[in-house]
């Protein structure tokens, strides 16, 4: 399979704005964790729950950033590859950015399963009863 210089330049919108989405999670979660008011908890294991769930959640977005930048970092330098005619090694290099993008949608996947969990925490701890559970 022959590989242009458009291939690759075809994902730079894409891993943009997923880096763009990353810290604006990133963002977020920090604000939650500044304004964690761990006095206004009455229940210590469910806030110690809730702590756990954070830092959990900030090594995921720290590990779904840097798999994002690496993914952009070797797409250019696939691109370089191939400008200069080492079409093999700009395939290979490409290759390795989509692993890297995959690896990084996959964290952003499991960030996503641990803020559900968090929510469900908080409202287990405001006495909200779950609705029923879909099979």
């Amino acid at each position: 399979m022959d590989i242009t210089l458009t291939t690759p330049a075809m994902l730079f919108p894409a891993i943009s704005l997923l880096l763009l989405a990353y810290t604006n999670r990133f963002l977020t979660l920090a604000s939650v964790i500044r304004n964690f008011d761990l006095s206004a908890d009455n229940n210590i294991d469910n806030a110690q729950a809730q702590i756990t769930n954070l830092r959990a959640r900030i090594l995921l977005i720290k590990r779904m950033q840097e798999a994002g930048a690496g993914s952009f970092f070797l797409c250019v330098l696939s691109m370089l590859a191939i400008y200069i005619n080492y079409l093999t090694v700009g395939s290979s290099i490409f290759a390795i950015s989509l692993v890297l993008l995959l690896y990084s949608l996959w964290l952003s996947v499991r960030e996503i399963r641990i803020s559900v969990e968090a929510l469900d925490m908080h409202l287990s701890h405001l006495n909200i009863p779950l609705g029923k559970k879909r099979k």
